[in-house]
């Protein structure tokens, strides 16, 4: 009998939804089918506004949450009618929510994701888990990153070492040993997509650089490389996560004397992600040979190029060489952490988010 799930994944780059239909009866798990819906651009821009300014009204944050619980909905009604799929035949729902500010760390951590599951749940007739992060949170971890586990499952062999390295927004690495006694590990080392593509809106008004080839023009600019790679984040011991509240514009825009071509800050910045996932991915595990690379970024190639530079010795390649959709690999590990909510498993690592002790993640909204 198949063991459906759903899982539904809206990331740091605000550049869309994905959804995924998993079948998690095979010994694999199996993507049944898929659906991506780019955001409204006018969403788009009150959320990108959201999590840059970090302000908004209360009236503003309600009618968002409900945007975007009626676009995860219908992106999973689409999805059924696609795949011939009645709501009755699937178990559930797994939706990590569009975050909007993480704090891991102060006096009072939280971190906010948002859109509505109360009306997943109603308008799919579906059981709808979400809100992952905070169980971790109360129990003293960061809340992020959470895939490894999902990588864990899905990438660990006990014949070799290896790092998942995703890059969305933000990159995150998963360190997974080839001996079972050593537990797993990962954090958040820095800004994936997330600054290069602000500065190519900013300046070129286009969503992202296409294979990285407006950033291959420019020349690195070794004072601003320096500053940026000063960043106190890069340097801080794990467990860590971070996002927008970071690595962003502004961020950038402090740094800057004012009078760097465009294209060349560009290159600038890809040096600074390639270098701190190198040395990320050095540090934690310099012994490994392979890096299996998921998320949006496995197609910027001058992105891979730079971090193939810094790591001559490790073989780079993308999870689809594991038969794993590079894209999709999040919302099936939340489809996969949902999947552990209800089976009653945490679904945290501790030695990665830094909680006390493992601890089943995830609030229940049944159908």
């Amino acid at each position: 009998m198949p063991e459906l799930y759903i899982g539904i994944m809206s990331g740091t780059s605000l550049d869309g939804i994905d959804a995924v239909l998993v079948d998690f009866s095979p010994s694999r798990p199996t993507i049944i089918n898929k659906a991506h819906r780019p955001f409204k651009q006018e969403l788009r821009e009150q959320l990108l506004q959201l999590t840059q300014s970090h302000t908004v009204d209360l009236k503003t944050l309600g009618q968002l949450d409900h945007q975007l619980g009626l676009s995860y909905a219908d992106i999973v009604n689409e999805l059924l009618t696609a795949s011939a799929v009645a709501p009755s035949e699937i178990t559930a729902i797994g939706s990590h929510g569009q975050t909007i500010y993480h704090q891991p760390d102060g006096d009072y951590p939280f971190s906010m994701q948002i859109g509505d599951a109360n009306l997943i749940a109603e308008k799919t007739a579906i059981t709808t888990v979400t809100d992952f992060r905070r169980r971790d949170m109360a129990a003293g971890g960061e809340g992020a990153p959470l895939v490894p586990a999902f990588h864990a499952a899905m990438f660990r062999d006990d014949e070799r070492d290896c790092t998942v390295l995703n890059i969305g927004g933000i990159a995150n690495l998963s360190i997974l040993p080839k001996n079972s006694s050593t537990p797993v590990s990962g954090f958040d080392s820095g800004p994936g997509n997330i600054l290069l593509d602000g500065w190519i809106q900013l300046k070129r008004g286009n969503n992202y650089d296409s294979a990285g080839k407006w950033g291959a023009t420019g020349r690195i600019i070794p004072d601003l490389l320096e500053q940026l790679l000063n960043e106190p984040y890069f340097k801080a011991a794990a467990p860590k996560s971070t996002g927008r509240e970071l690595f962003n514009i502004d961020w950038l825009q402090s740094r800057l004397s004012g009078g760097e071509r465009d294209e060349d800050v560009q290159a600038t910045l890809y040096e600074l992600t390639a270098i701190s996932i190198a040395d990320a991915v050095k540090q934690q595990q310099a012994a490994a040979k392979e890096l299996i690379v998921c998320g949006g970024g496995v197609f910027n190639l001058h992105l891979i190029e730079r971090i193939s530079h810094h790591l001559p010795d490790c073989e780079i390649s993308s999870s689809e060489k594991h038969a794993l959709d590079p894209q999709l690999i999040e919302a099936m590990a939340f489809a996969w952490l949902a999947r552990e909510t209800l089976s009653d498993r945490a679904g945290n690592i501790p030695e990665v988010t830094g909680a006390n002790r493992p601890v089943i993640l995830g609030a229940i909204y049944p159908a």
